[in-house]
């Protein structure tokens, strides 16, 4: 499988002003051949090709005064940020005709030089290099010092250079792991019920509770976005005014994903196989709940722990939504009526006495199984994107008996 390893970057003054062409010309190819593209469809032509853009916008375009300057970056990039435009023209188009599923995508649009993220990409062919002395040599921009934080498990075939809104330089790497990964097999099956109070319930009976960084950066926060309000727009000191808001939001997502990758390492090596329960994150996101949703994270962690597992030949499964994980007895598979949420343990006519998080977490475990398909419940290895329209759970809509 493939995967990505992102590294930091220390590029010297000079070898960040070769980086920062780079990141120009390519928005400039890419805006360039966005035109070209808009302006057929306006005149009633039909589509541009893929090779015919490209000598349109870079080929030709190198040889006029006004472009004359993209010359000085690596053709890759170039040809890469076309690359970046025709994937988004095909999504695009998947999107309308229905051939992608989930929620619509939007046409491409142009690229500003003011983005908080600025990126290029090296491929193979332009013949990018990681040194033995540990740097990364990259065309018409030098070797670039790097902190390895861990090896390289294969060689690249790619690598993105990335600056972010507080101005750190990352390189992503992208390799093809082998599969001699896999870890040693356990008897151990786990179901995971996430929530916000405990981010995190397993069916042993486990609870993680929920460190929610960004309501404890809350008042950091605040103040600096107080501070930043007061300057003048346009002033030097509000350009560092919005690095340090930039800087402690980057501190916020820095823990949060170190602390999930963590814990999902830890799930995975564990237990054979984890199964989750899918949920509506996008339409949760827009209810009163919604930043306490974006302060947990369910999304990126279950993405950790999908790949995870099948990089260390682990079984990941996601059950069904509307499966009633809460309101069915682990026990006697009996399905109650609906609990409010401020209950948290209830008894079950057949006698038990059950935990709400940890009987939930007990069901996505049997339903990950499939041991209660026949009640209803739907396993399925992949997560569908919730509809743009969906902003709530909306239980009417559930299938019969749920």
């Amino acid at each position: 499988m493939q995967l990505r390893c992102s590294y930091r970057l220390y590029p010297t003054p000079g070898q960040q002003q070769a980086l920062a062409r780079a990141f120009g010309c390519a928005r400039v190819v890419f805006n360039d051949g966005l035109r070209v593209r808009q302006g057929a469809r306006e005149q009633g032509l039909p589509y541009i090709a893929d090779g015919d853009l490209s000598k349109r916008v870079i080929t030709e375009a190198k040889r006029t005064p006004d472009r004359g300057w993209l010359g000085e970056v690596s053709a890759v990039v170039l040809q890469q940020a076309l690359a970046d435009l025709n994937t988004a023209y095909r999504n695009f188009f998947a999107s309308v005709s229905g051939k992608r599923k989930g929620r619509k995508v939007a046409p491409p649009r142009f690229r500003s030089r003011k983005d908080n993220r600025q990126a290029v990409r090296f491929t193979a062919n332009s013949r990018f290099k990681v040194l033995d002395n540990g740097r990364l040599r990259l065309p018409k921009v030098g070797d670039v010092p790097v902190r390895w934080s861990r090896s390289l498990p294969s060689e690249p075939s790619s690598v993105t250079v990335i600056r972010d809104a507080t101005g750190r330089y990352f390189a992503s790497f992208v390799v093809r792991t082998s599969t001699d990964e896999a870890l040693p097999e356990t008897d151990s099956e786990v179901g995971i019920d996430l929530g916000l109070t405990h981010f995190a319930v397993l069916s042993d009976g486990t609870k993680v509770s929920a460190p929610k960084f960004l309501r404890r950066a809350a008042r950091k926060l605040r103040r600096l976005q107080q501070d930043l309000s007061r300057k003048q727009r346009g002033s030097q000191n509000r350009k560092k005014a919005v690095v340090k808001v930039a800087r402690a939001y980057a501190r916020v997502a820095d823990t949060r994903r170190d602390w999930q990758h963590k814990l999902s390492t830890a799930i995975i090596r564990d237990n054979q196989a984890v199964y989750v329960e899918d949920l509506a994150v996008a339409g949760l996101g827009r209810t009163r709940l919604a930043k306490s949703v974006h302060d947990a994270g369910w999304a990126s962690f279950t993405s950790m722990l999908e790949y995870k597992a099948a990089r260390y030949g682990r079984t990941f499964g996601r059950v069904d939504r509307w499966f009633p994980s809460t309101r069915m007895c682990s026990d006697c598979g009996r399905i109650n009526d609906r609990i409010d949420l401020s209950i948290r343990a209830w008894d079950c006519p057949c006698g038990s006495h059950h935990d709400r998080d940890v009987n939930a977490a007990r069901n996505i475990r049997a339903a990950g199984r499939a041991d209660l398909n026949d009640r209803g419940a739907q396993v399925r290895p992949a997560s569908v994107p919730a509809p743009r329209r969906e902003a709530v759970t909306h239980r009417e809509l559930a299938p019969p008996g749920v």
